[in-house]
């Protein structure tokens, strides 16, 4: 497919508004009214300024608005820093085809950087998924490409976690629990250790495209030296994000339940972040002392990232929330539509993927991600 560059790209001081939480709980405040065509953010304890920085600033990479207005910029958002490139899985896609069923495309987003690593330029690839990653979702970076989650399609034997190297073709690592499907693998992270741990709710069967389920909604750890494949979390109306802090002593997975796959939704169902202690037992990992660590303030949350600090990020309908790591909110990161998945970049950075759009937020450069450290 043919490449688009987008070298209109302007920063803008992004607008900081500190909340009086006090006046919040007691109804007291003001409604915020958060502009429709940019990014804004919400303030509630100063260690959130801390990781905003004096003079924060965001830019609109993409917008496929007025366009085509396919959703593009949904899933994955995973970042290479050796190449400075942004790998995206769009929402669902109607297919051009025959077929009745929906399709799900890979963006490449390179960046082109100038003055204090701002991005002044974008080229933005549209690809099709290799063969074997049948409908993409989630992904992580691996060796010197990416694993994918892919949901698979209605055929038996598709689907589960695959490896994209960046030039060569894709690996299958894991496809099925001892011979049943996998529902439909959604969100994807790797332990120090080089095991793979990943969520499977029931959205690929909900959404027309996958069979029944044959499993319940589980999370499961994969070890790509030995093979062995086990259940590490269940108990969930929906798992989907999931991540480590830094010193992988906590787990975080989001349960998405609030919103089904075919378009359902019923706020009394979790939109909840649950924390885990990550223990060990018999010289194996454990996920143990499951708690509520968060309710999202609106929506559900569903991407899930740490910093170095311990602090939490997830998509959610409003943006970006953040809670620090006694589950207290300490901002909001307001993106027009919500934000499904994000990552962290270079020094502070942030990709927001708000399906339609894809936005950078730039915090102070001393804020950066757990997963890569940068």
């Amino acid at each position: 497919m043919a490449s688009v560059t987008n070298a209109d790209i302007t920063v803008v001081p992004t607008k900081v508004e500190i909340i009086d939480r006090l006046a919040e709980a007691n109804g007291k405040l003001k409604a915020f009214a958060a502009p429709k065509d940019q990014v804004s953010i919400l303030q509630y304890q100063s260690t959130f300024g801390d990781l905003l920085g004096p003079s924060p600033t965001h830019s609109l990479l993409l917008s496929t608005e007025g366009t085509s207005h396919n959703p593009f910029f949904h899933e994955a958002c995973v970042f290479l820093p050796k190449y400075d490139e942004v790998y995206i899985t769009s929402n669902l896609l109607q297919s051009t085809s025959s077929s009745t069923f929906p399709t799900i495309l890979i963006s490449r987003v390179k960046l082109h950087r100038g003055e204090k690593d701002n991005v002044h330029k974008v080229e933005w690839a549209k690809m099709r998924p290799p063969p074997g990653i049948d409908m993409p979702n989630g992904g992580v970076n691996y060796e010197d490409g990416i694993l994918f989650c892919a949901q698979g399609t209605s055929a038996s034997g598709t689907g589960g976690i695959y490896y994209m190297p960046r030039t060569a073709p894709p690996k299958a690592m894991v496809t099925n629990f001892h011979g049943r499907d996998f529902n439909s693998v959604n969100d994807v992270v790797v332990s120090k250790d080089g095991c793979i741990w990943f969520t499977d709710p029931w959205y690929g069967h909900e959404q027309d495209f996958r069979s029944r389920p044959k499993l319940p909604n589980q999370v499961y750890r994969f070890d790509p030296k030995t093979g062995d494949i086990r259940v590490v979390a269940d108990g969930f109306g929906r798992c989907n994000g999931l991540c480590f802090d830094f010193g992988e002593t906590v787990c975080y997975i989001t349960d998405t339940d609030q919103i089904h796959g075919d378009g359902t939704k019923d706020l009394m169902r979790p939109a909840t972040i649950y924390a885990y202690d990550i223990i060990t037992r018999a010289g194996a990992p454990f996920l143990a002392n499951r708690r509520v660590f968060a309710y999202a303030a609106v929506g559900f949350p569903d991407g899930i990232k740490c910093d170095l600090q311990g602090n939490v990020y997830s998509g959610c309908g409003d943006g970006v929330e953040v809670w620090n790591p006694a589950g207290t909110l300490i901002g909001r990161i307001m993106v027009p539509g919500g934000v499904a998945n994000f990552c962290f970049g270079k020094d502070g950075e942030m990709f927001l993927c708000a399906e339609q759009k894809l936005w950078r937020l730039q915090m102070t450069r001393t804020t950066k991600g757990a997963l890569l450290g940068i």
